[in-house]
């Protein structure tokens, strides 16, 4: 293992012993393009996975070997199931290709299907897709000995209609493909088809869905050289469909791709997709999610990423404040703290404020409420707002330096009951007041 290779896993371990919130939502490997579905009640993930490539490695500077299974019922806490499928095992498959791009897993009949990419050993093609089989979401997969025959392509999807119809979607380019498959499951009826009245320019990553009828196809869409997802409407599972527009907006960072998957789940729409949060490296991507929201005509509402994502949080571990809802005149940049890998929130100006919505004190009476704090000159004042009520206020001075932390505490008498929207007020004066890590409830 060379020292970069070294180096990566060990920021990759270091944040997976640090509760860092939400989004990214898995943070002890790499995971991108991620699909998710619902089965049983619990929401899965089916990711690719990221690893640090070898020299003469994968394509694109993109190493990707196999695939995890991860599951939450909370949107929380997450379990990852382990490796499901290695590119070692699939029988067609270059043992050594690194291309197992984005797949999906679909039920039917108590069966389920994992649809997967993968470079052939007999070089038929850039990508085949297989299928694995499994009586459970998290595996044991039983591969089929040989791909799809007929597709070409990558990032399978599979969409099973209200009458138990299969349709496949795939490829990666100017053109996007559907076919319908068999009652097997696993191979195509007839001959694929371009999906047709889609704009124009690369596009990869379909991934259909069905609502009150209407049937959204959505996609990676890169008309000005970086990804955004997009979205078209139709009457049909083949098409043709009508172009709505953007869904979630390209990254300023140019992360390069995007992927992403829209999924239900206690009656909550949710856009899961991906970004190199931790990295900082385009080629080592970590899954996130956002909730989604339609309007009275069923179209979809345009949104923007965001640190926070989904699920409530406890107040049992530090609440990472650089997650947040929404912020005013301050920033996030890495913790800058050499026994921690993480976030902060920095720059903060007097009269900034920071929220952190969705936090579940279920029915506690708090003692104290202590923030983990650094500054370089005068500090200020943390005024703290449940739901917008006053709870305390915190004096913080100058700890000896900006990277010097500290923490510091509040007495608090309340009892405070059920889920509620945290906001922090800061107020001084100078340019800058103070670095904050995290806020802890006791």
């Amino acid at each position: 293992m060379n020292r970069i290779k070294i180096h990566i896993s060990l920021i990759a371990l270091l944040i997976s012993l640090q509760s860092i919130s939400q989004n990214p939502l898995v943070t002890h490997m790499y995971t991108a393009d991620p699909t998710a579905r619902v089965f049983n009640n619990t929401l899965y993930v089916f990711p690719s996975t990221d690893v640090v490539c070898e020299e003469g490695k994968g394509e694109n500077g993109f190493c990707m070997p196999s695939y995890n299974v991860f599951s939450t019922t909370d949107l929380s806490t997450w379990t990852d199931h382990g490796k499901v499928i290695d590119q070692t095992d699939v029988p067609w498959g270059r043992k050594d290709g690194f291309g197992m791009w984005a797949p999906d897993c679909v039920k039917k009949e108590g069966m389920y299907y994992y649809y997967y990419p993968a470079p052939p050993a007999d070089k038929s093609a850039f990508r085949r897709i297989g299928v694995a089989t499994a009586t459970s979401p998290e595996g044991p997969y039983t591969l089929e000995k040989h791909y799809i025959e007929g597709v070409k392509g990558i990032d399978p999807n599979v969409l099973i209609d209200d009458d138990g119809r299969a349709y496949l979607y795939y490829g990666g380019g100017e053109n996007l493909w559907v076919v319908e498959l068999n009652s097997d499951m696993i191979s195509i009826k007839g001959t694929p088809k371009v999906v047709e009245k889609l704009p124009g320019k690369y596009k990869e990553g379909s991934f259909v869905f069905k609502k009150n009828g209407t049937y959204y196809f959505t996609f990676p869409h890169a008309p000005s050289g970086s990804e955004e997802i997009s979205y078209a409407t139709g009457k049909s599972p083949l098409g043709p469909f009508e172009y709505q527009g953007m869904i979630l907006e390209r990254w300023k960072d140019n992360c390069w791709t995007n992927h992403h998957s829209i999924v239900e789940y206690k009656n909550q729409w949710y856009i899961f997709y991906h970004h190199h949060d931790i990295s900082k490296n385009k080629h080592l991507r970590s899954m996130r999610a956002d909730s989604l929201f339609f309007d009275k005509a069923g179209l979809i509402k345009k949104r923007k990423a965001t640190l926070r994502g989904v699920g409530i949080t406890k107040i049992d571990k530090p609440i990472q404040m650089d997650r947040f809802s929404s912020a005013h005149n301050l920033k996030v940049n890495r913790l800058e703290d050499e026994r921690v890998v993480g976030w902060q929130l920095d720059h903060i100006k007097p009269g900034a404020y920071v929220t952190y919505n969705a936090v579940n004190f279920e029915s506690k009476k708090l003692k104290k409420v202590t923030y983990r704090v650094s500054s370089g000159s005068q500090g200020g004042t943390i005024k703290l707002f449940l739901d917008n009520r006053f709870i305390a206020s915190t004096a913080v001075r100058n700890t000896g330096s900006w990277t010097t932390w500290k923490t510091v505490e509040t007495p608090i008498k309340e009892k405070i009951k059920g889920v509620k929207n945290i906001k922090l007020i800061f107020e001084g004066s100078g340019e800058h007041l103070m670095n904050l890590d995290w806020i802890k409830f006791e």
